[in-house]
């Protein structure tokens, strides 16, 4: 996750006014873990890159109405995203995922049968999340794949931090349940 440093900041108060040089590097910070999540959220990348696109519009477009709380500008960035999504789902009305999703960074070469076990693996593990609501998807998504804090999901999701908890909960039970019945 990219730090919310001093130098994140003075980021932020130079691109409000509306430097070019302050909104690429804010871009560059945040462009990989946005559409990593799009990614995810959407199941393929021509909409992804496009919702990427979108969100980094939308960040020049509303900027100057940020304001430091309690998150970061990241979580503040993951919403407009989350909201994009959300947007892209309700004009589709079903998610159809058209290739894998994005390998993590770091992958280092596997031989072909580790390789075999860890595509079974994420398939069965991405087949039993499908059964959890989106809600709940999501906040694993979010929680465990971009490393946020409750309040920052919460941010992100609309939702307060108590609901990302429960929501947590509840999916994690329910993982814990379907692993019990398959093995």
């Amino acid at each position: 996750m990219p730090p919310e440093t001093d130098d994140v900041r003075a980021l932020v108060e130079r691109a409000t006014p509306g430097d070019r040089e302050a909104f690429e590097e804010l871009y560059l910070l945040h462009f990989d873990r946005i559409y990593s999540y799009l990614q995810l959220s959407v199941g393929n990348k021509h909409d992804a890159e496009d919702l990427t696109n979108q969100t980094f519009v939308k960040m020049i477009e509303s900027i100057d109405r940020f304001e430091w709380r309690k998150v970061p500008i990241s979580a503040w960035l993951f919403r407009i995203a989350h909201n994009l999504a959300m947007d892209h789902f309700r004009s589709r009305r079903r998610w159809q995922p058209e290739e894998e999703p994005p390998e993590p960074p770091g992958s280092e070469e596997r031989s072909a049968e580790d390789e075999a076990f860890r595509a079974i693996g994420q398939q069965s593990m991405f087949e039993l999340i499908e059964g959890l609501s989106e809600d709940q998807q999501q906040v694993l998504t979010l929680k465990f794949a971009f490393d946020f804090s409750n309040a920052e999901v919460g941010t992100i999701l609309g939702k307060s931090e108590g609901a990302v908890k429960s929501l947590q909960h509840r999916a994690l039970g329910s993982l814990q349940r379907q692993l019990a019945e398959v093995g």
